[in-house]
């Protein structure tokens, strides 16, 4: 169903939905008021409606529109997607046709609602456009509320996020630890408990099948998540949840029992958080499962990081560096002495960045000495240090002890207080390089939150030599894509530099298939943003300067911005504008 794209002001003039003279006028409240959405500033003006703008936009994106005041949603499609899903996302199925399930959004970039709706349906997902209001309307008219059971769920949802195999696989050892559960709770084995029957057959077969399927999904990430009726599971699969299973609220307790006694957890204590590892080999693998228990009103919520052992040494090369940030990269690490930092959120790989850049030091010459919270992965030839409060183990502690074991190289897991930032920059002034991470936006802004932390300027100007803002984004299955044409003026917002705005640009997108989870993705790939001191920068540090006249002078020292990194390798066919947007864009870009 291909639709012409059409820009929204060109769309509502070809419709008549507004005049020449309302646009105009639209457009110069736009420029006045810095809005960037023009169909907002149309709505604000009263000169269309709501429908009319999301038909526009609609156009604009080259998704088809539907009416739902005019063109109701089909049985079939309702029938396969579950209430819950739909109301969580505010999206509604409209028409299946063969294995294609076509819904309605309001919203179409909400990846997390296709997902959950493709594993739930196990069916490919196409999108359209529909006014929010519309969306919810339907809802409620075509989803009745139901204490529907969890096992219907089940039914639906079991392995959603891989083959039929599994899901049956799945149904079965459900089926067989409900038997267990239904005997205990008619009294026949009266003298069970929960535990106990943490410690039965099906049950544990049930929880190695869990963590099983997620590592064969190459998952980052094991969510159970109790819920009023169900229990639900996620994995988390490059950086984005999808659901793979829901399972009885019944076998909520023994299921939940079972990962904690894996984990050498205390299963009699629910009301505190606790923290776990499993050790489990696939394959021939060997990897690391980090437990977290977290007290809900449903029950306790587990989430397994799953770390693979096999991984711990990716090496510069693999991070998806452009050629020249990786090259400054090495030569900055090449400094006897002085900080390198790398910022980010959660899960934007910074660990592994700087592990990588370990792998490249690590030589029979050096010492190096690392203080984490948790050690992630054991490095051979370092020693690495696992901070321990409760013994009064803390960064600051453990740093203190390096400087008296002779290092070269010191890893500080993360820079969090003031103390630990002051004896790190001690320790490089000192003559030791110092790799360590911040929680930051971009990199010039980790010199503010150093600041802000209390640190003097000139300490920050005299030891940091350079800062690494990274994140994750997916790639787009490099087995299966097309090309299409987008204009160049739509590629402004990344840096793009436009010189005819009618210019097309050819880029690439992924083909939904059962090999990449009918996401169109498979495997991720870094955004890189790297700050190289220099003494303008430095000068401007010390002078408590602005942000802007920071990432300013930085930029003219050769910083490419994280958007600007992703246009590259958008232009490169390695993923695509949406997922640069999802990962990389905040409030103020």
């Amino acid at each position: 169903m291909a639709i012409t794209r059409k820009s929204l002001a060109d769309f509502l003039i070809e419709k008549n939905f507004v005049t020449k003279e309302q646009l105009d006028e639209a457009l110069k409240v736009q420029k006045q008021t810095k809005n960037p959405d023009l169909g907002q500033v149309l709505l604000d003006l009263g000169f269309v409606g709501e429908r009319e703008v999301v038909h526009g936009r609609a156009h604009e994106q080259g998704i088809p529109f539907v009416d739902l005041d005019k063109i109701p949603p089909e049985p079939s499609a309702i029938n396969v997607v579950p209430e819950r899903l739909v109301k969580m996302h505010s999206v509604l199925p409209v028409k299946k046709e063969g294995t294609v399930l076509w819904l309605a959004m309001a919203n179409t970039n909400n990846l997390a609602a296709i997902d959950d709706v493709r594993l739930a349906s196990g069916c490919q997902v196409r999108t359209v456009m529909a006014v929010a209001g519309a969306i919810e309307d339907c809802i409620r008219k075509h989803y009745a509320s139901s204490s529907g059971g969890a096992e219907e769920a089940t039914e639906a949802d079991a392995g959603g996020a891989g083959g039929s195999k599994m899901n049956t696989d799945m149904r079965a050892l459900m089926a067989q630890a409900q038997v267990g559960r239904d005997a205990l709770d008619k009294g026949v084995d009266s003298g069970q408990s929960d535990e106990e029957m943490a410690e039965q057959a099906p049950i544990i077969r049930l929880a190695n099948a869990v963590i099983q399927k997620a590592i064969d999904d190459r998952a980052s990430d094991i969510h159970a998540e109790p819920q009023e009726r169900a229990v639900r599971v996620r994995y988390r699969i490059d950086g984005v949840l999808m659901e793979a299973m829901t399972v009885p609220k019944s076998l909520q307790a023994p299921l939940i029992s079972r990962l904690k006694i894996m984990a050498e957890m205390n299963i009699a204590e629910r009301r505190i958080p606790q923290d776990g590892r499993i050790e489990v080999r696939n394959q021939g693998k060997d990897f690391d499962l980090r437990v977290s228990s977290i007290p809900t009103p449903f029950g306790e919520k587990i989430v397994m990081r799953i770390l693979d052992k096999g991984n711990a040494m990716v090496g510069l090369q693999k991070l998806g560096m452009l050629a020249q940030v990786q090259a400054r990269i090495e030569e900055l690490v090449s400094q006897p002495n002085g900080m390198f930092l790398c910022t980010g959120p959660t899960g934007s790989g910074k660990t592994t960045t700087q592990y990588s850049v370990l792998n490249k030091l690590n030589t029979m010459e050096v010492n190096i000495i690392t203080v984490e919270d948790p050690i992630e992965y054991q490095l051979g030839g370092i020693a690495q240090v696992q901070v321990n409060r409760k013994a009064g183990l803390t960064f600051a502690t453990g740093l203190r002890a390096f400087l008296r074991q002779d290092p070269d190289i010191i890893l500080v897991g993360e820079m969090r207080d003031l103390e630990t930032a002051e004896i790190a920059i001690e320790a490089s002034l000192t003559g030791h390089l110092v790799l360590s991470t911040l929680h930051t936006n971009d990199a010039p802004s980790a010199t503010i939150r150093m600041i802000d932390m209390g640190v003097e300027p000139y300490l920050i100007s005299a030891t940091v030599i350079g800062i690494l803002a990274q994140r994750l984004g997916r790639k787009i299955d490099q087995d299966s894509k097309e090309p299409y044409g987008v204009k160049a003026i739509d590629l402004r917002r990344f840096g793009f530099p436009v010189t005819d705005p009618d210019e097309e640009i050819t880029l690439y997108r992924g083909i939904p298939k059962e090999s990449n989870r009918m996401t169109g993705y498979k495997g991720r790939t870094g955004f890189h943003e790297l700050l190289v001191m220099n003494e303008e920068i430095a000068e401007l540090v010390v002078r408590r300067a602005p942000l802007a006249d920071i990432k300013a002078a930085a930029k003219a020292n050769g910083m490419k911005e994280l958007r600007e990194d992703g246009l590259e390798k958008v232009l490169a066919g390695q993923t695509d504008p949406n997922e640069v947007m999802r990962v990389v864009f905040t409030a103020g870009f």
